[in-house]
């Protein structure tokens, strides 16, 4: 068997650990547990070249440098794989199959970029366990046998054959009332991971089989794709072809030959914010606290600030989340709600429901400062190497002072040079570029002045991220 490659699925909001995870930068890309993301801990996990290939990360247009960006980080190269809509799991599985049986891969790895898994032996030696089964013509889930009657997750039945250590499946089940949890763990039912590895011709035959359109999209969107160095966009037609419906619905509970391996790695989804309490490292009243925050009389608690100093006193089994745009307080047993909460803060048009006040773009971030009518006001940070894209407003006006670094700036085919404590006013209709031209990050403070200041009123001529 050649080696495996790995498939990082990224995508999802995560609103069910909103504050800090939100649309602009979702639980992934944000460093839960720890000072790397899940999406980089996803990465480090398959990082043994003697095992596995060169990762490939299937998400979409707006998350994929955020990708790139954190891999770079860690020194770990990445083949991206550009999903032009959300279409759920399967067309996302089914595309990524169809690509790596391209490149010639016998086995991939697909794993959700948002999950714990603290046992990283093990983990590799699950792998090596289900190659056994994948060799012979079967596909592998990840069992994890239960520690709690979890009513949040999916769980899977194991059948007596066997092959080494991997057993077949006699059945996926939902996710189950209390009662019935615990019946499931009595049973000897296994938690459904999510997590999936196959030969990535047998789950096409499979797709085609139980759902002929998403095999049939999956493989046009590669056949049509075009690829930018190692970005691979699929073809948007092709792919919207695709029936949104997830991997278990669209293939695994169907199929006659799926195997599970029962992990002795520790998991979680890390979906709400009890499962960080959970894994949490929690002192003798039962809390488990980050950031600047400090509590008197409290148990069974989360409480973390990303900013704010935060006191919380008297309470009990509560959820609090602070940062400097936003703020959770909640009871334990209503976090189900927060879901529907932040889908009414974002159909209220709530910024903070949906964005930080950081937000990220392949060539740095910028921030709000300040904003009123006919003007707003904003920090940029660029990278170094980093530009903005060539590009034009009609609605506004611009101010940049260079707070520290080296800017170039190029107006109206024009291009200067700017140090700190410099500026450049760029009229309305101006075409225009921002680029960092030291080696240190630039920091720019830019004025907009205007009617209309929203992110949409930009027409780009070059971009150095394929963005036109």
């Amino acid at each position: 068997m050649s080696l495996i490659t790995p498939v990082i699925l990224v995508g999802g909001s995560g609103k069910r650990l909103w504050p800090l995870s939100r649309e602009s930068m979702p639980k992934q890309f944000v460093p839960l547990l720890g000072k790397q993301s899940t999406f980089q801990q996803t990465l480090l996990r398959v990082a043994d070249r003697g095992l596995f290939g060169k990762p490939v990360i299937a998400t979409n247009d707006a998350y994929r440098f955020m990708a790139e960006q954190q891999a770079g980080e860690i020194g770990i190269e990445i083949d991206i794989l550009v999903e032009p809509a959300r279409r759920d799991s399967g067309p996302a599985m089914g595309a990524a199959a169809a690509y790596c049986k391209r490149q010639g891969a016998e086995a991939v790895l697909a794993l959700a970029s948002d999950h714990l898994v603290i046992g990283s032996e093990e983990f590799l030696a699950g792998c090596r366990e289900g190659l056994a089964a994948v060799e012979q013509g079967g596909i592998v889930t990840f069992g994890i046998p239960p520690t709690e009657p979890k009513t949040d997750y999916g769980y899977i039945r194991p059948g007596s054959e066997r092959i080494g250590a991997v057993q077949k499946v006699a059945a996926f089940v939902e996710k189950p009332d209390a009662k019935t949890a615990l019946r499931y763990i009595a049973e000897g039912l296994l938690w459904n991971s999510g997590n999936f590895l196959f030969p990535p011709t047998l789950l096409l035959s499979e797709m085609a089989r139980f759902e002929p359109a998403m095999a049939a999209a999956a493989e046009a969107a590669v056949a049509l794709a075009k690829t930018t160095g190692s970005t691979v966009f699929l073809d948007a037609e092709a792919f919207g072809r695709a029936p949104a419906k997830s991997i278990d619905y669209a293939v695994m509970e169907r199929t006659d030959k799926c195997w599970v391996v029962p992990a002795r790695f520790r998991w979680s989804d890390l979906g709400t914010w009890d499962a960080l309490l959970d894994v949490g490292n929690a002192d003798s009243a039962g809390n488990v606290v980050e950031g600047p925050v400090e509590i008197d009389h409290v148990r069974n608690s989360y409480v973390r600030s990303d900013g704010p100093l935060t006191a919380v006193i008297g309470v009990d089994d509560v959820v609090v989340v602070a940062m400097n745009d936003a703020v959770l307080v909640g009871h334990r047993d209503n976090l189900p709600r927060l879901k529907d909460v932040v889908q009414r803060m974002s159909d209220g048009k709530h910024r903070a429901a949906t964005e930080h006040a950081v937000l990220h773009r392949p060539w740095g971030t910028f921030q709000d400062i300040d904003r009123g009518e006919r003007f707003r006001a904003k920090r940029l940070t660029v990278n170094p190497n980093g530009k903005l894209s060539l590009q034009s407003h009609s609605r506004r006006a611009e101010h940049w002072v260079v707070v520290k670094g080296i800017a170039e700036v190029t107006l109206d085919g024009r291009v200067v040079t700017l140090h700190e404590n410099q500026s450049i006013y760029i009229p309305m209709g101006g075409v225009h570029r921002l680029a960092n031209a030291g080696t240190d990050p630039l920091e720019v403070v830019e004025v907009q002045t205007g009617e209309y200041l929203e992110e949409d009123d930009i027409v780009r001529y070059e971009d150095a991220y394929a963005r036109v």
